[in-house]
């Protein structure tokens, strides 16, 4: 890829109530940091809801901490495609693995999903793209951008009994009842506010606004985006960020078609209520397209550009073929779309028990789908849920758990951290500062520097 990807996942708990304090996801970063010690926990306030304790970065590049009450893991910032898949789910087994280690497997589960079904709450999975900062984010390339964030749903959503909204009006402005949305398309649709804007908690948008670069601001920005689905499949989950790195690059190129949308928001909703890839979506004075043609012209652009390394190929040729399965036959698509398998396994329970999809036994297998530990994850059924069986390029063959990308400065900030360790210094880490009270502070502002040569 051209430029540096990192996704972060926050976790979801179910405990029981008489368990305790601390909490799971406390016992969790406690053990993997000062158990496992993979990593170095911060002895500073990062904001006032992150003390002292709260988390830190790990030897392999990534970052774990409580968010809301969430464990969050960060992947490390990755070049390759292959190494972005495979940080993700090696988060996932650190998780599962401190269950285990903990004597919390059998009464615990950490699940890879966006949504409470009790609460209503969610909790996301944000994705990180790093972007030139000459990049001409002019409004027609910032129409087509939500345009396409909008249809790549089609194949990267995670699926999810019911809806979140009581009421929610359909394309023609009559009300929805709540048992009108037997299932749907993604997770976080029902939860997205507005096209743009900066908070990523209130008022959640397609696009995240803040200007929040982690690296040189003269040199780069960074895309950060809150509205897609954590992914249970590694092809889905590859495709997600392969598939928009692609469109960035268009972007960058200022060679992306303009396709923009009525109501981009709007457009979300009813495209993950409806769960037709088909449904016509509305655009301002030219009528309707439907949602995968759109995604498709958008594939013609980033095919157009010529690109012909490892990467590209790979993504290009599963955009393809995941489109034509997708138009004549989405079942083909079972064991690495989220949302068409999921939907698959859980109508087949349903008409077996002649349940209705409002049975709240379908909501507990929904949970189920996300389900971390593999002997009770419904994905894990799938051959496709191994990460083997993706044939990525550049696959990782060194110790995820510990070591980083050698390729981005994932590499030199590790290699601070045993520096630290071994001399035994107060630190302050940061993704793009280390700094050494009375010691040091070294600048790593080129996200694609793996080495940093210096002493302290």
């Amino acid at each position: 890829m051209n430029r540096i990807v990192g996704l972060e996942t926050e976790f979801g708990c179910l405990a029981p109530e008489g368990l305790g304090a601390p909490s799971v996801p406390a016992r969790v970063r406690d053990y993997l940091f000062y158990q496992r010690k993979l990593g170095l926990i911060d002895l500073h306030e990062r904001d006032y809801d992150e003390p002292p304790g709260n988390g830190g970065f790990l030897f392999n590049g990534g970052k774990l901490y409580l968010d809301m009450g969430h464990v969050e893991y960060c992947t490390p910032e990755c070049v390759n495609l292959g190494d972005v898949v495979a940080y993700d789910r090696v988060g996932e087994c650190l998780l599962q693995q401190s269950l285990s280690a903990l004597d919390l497997g059998e009464g615990v589960g950490l699940y890879k999903n966006n949504i409470d079904h009790y609460t209503g709450a969610t909790f996301g999975c944000h994705e990180n793209y790093s972007m030139k900062r000459d990049a001409p984010l002019h409004e027609k390339n910032v129409e087509s951008l939500l345009t396409f964030l909008v249809v790549r749903s089609v194949l990267i959503g995670a699926g999810r009994v019911g809806s979140s909204r009581t009421l929610w009006p359909d394309e023609n402005g009559a009300a929805l009842a709540p048992d009108s949305v037997p299932f749907q398309m993604t997770q976080r649709a029902d939860f997205i506010q507005t096209d743009i804007y900066e908070w990523v908690q209130f008022n959640r948008a397609i696009i995240n606004a803040r200007d929040e670069p982690l690296a040189d601001y003269r040199r780069f920005r960074r895309l950060h985006l809150l509205l897609g689905d954590s992914n249970v499949l590694p092809f889905a989950n590859a495709l997600k960020v392969g598939m928009t790195g692609l469109i960035l690059d268009v972007l960058e190129a200022d060679r992306l078609p303009y396709l923009p949308l009525e109501n981009p928001v709007a457009s979300l909703r009813q495209l993950s209520h409806s769960m037709d890839p088909l449904l016509p979506l509305l655009q301002p004075s030219q009528g309707t397209i439907p949602a995968l043609d759109l995604l498709e012209k958008f594939f013609l652009a980033a095919e157009a550009l010529g690109q012909k390394d490892a990467d590209t190929v790979w993504i290009l040729e599963a955009w393809r073929s995941a489109m034509k399965d997708l138009r004549e036959d989405p079942l083909r698509l079972l064991g690495r779309v989220d949302w068409i398998t999921k939907h698959t396994l859980l109508d087949q329970f349903r008409q077996s028990e002649n349940l209705s999809w409002q049975d709240p036994w379908l909501e507990s297998l929904d949970l189920e789908y996300h389900q971390l530990d593999p002997a009770k994850c419904l994905a894990a059924a799938f051959p496709e849920y191994e990460l083997s069986a993706l044939t990525l390029p550049t696959p990782r063959l060194n110790a995820l758990e510990t070591d980083p990308p050698d390729n981005t400065r994932a590499k030199a900030r590790t290699r601070l951290m045993h520096e630290i360790v071994k001399k035994k210094h107060i630190y302050v880490l940061d993704w793009d500062a280390v700094y050494i009270p009375q010691v040091a502070k070294i600048i790593l502002d080129d996200p694609f520097i793996a080495e940093w040569n210096g002493e302290f």
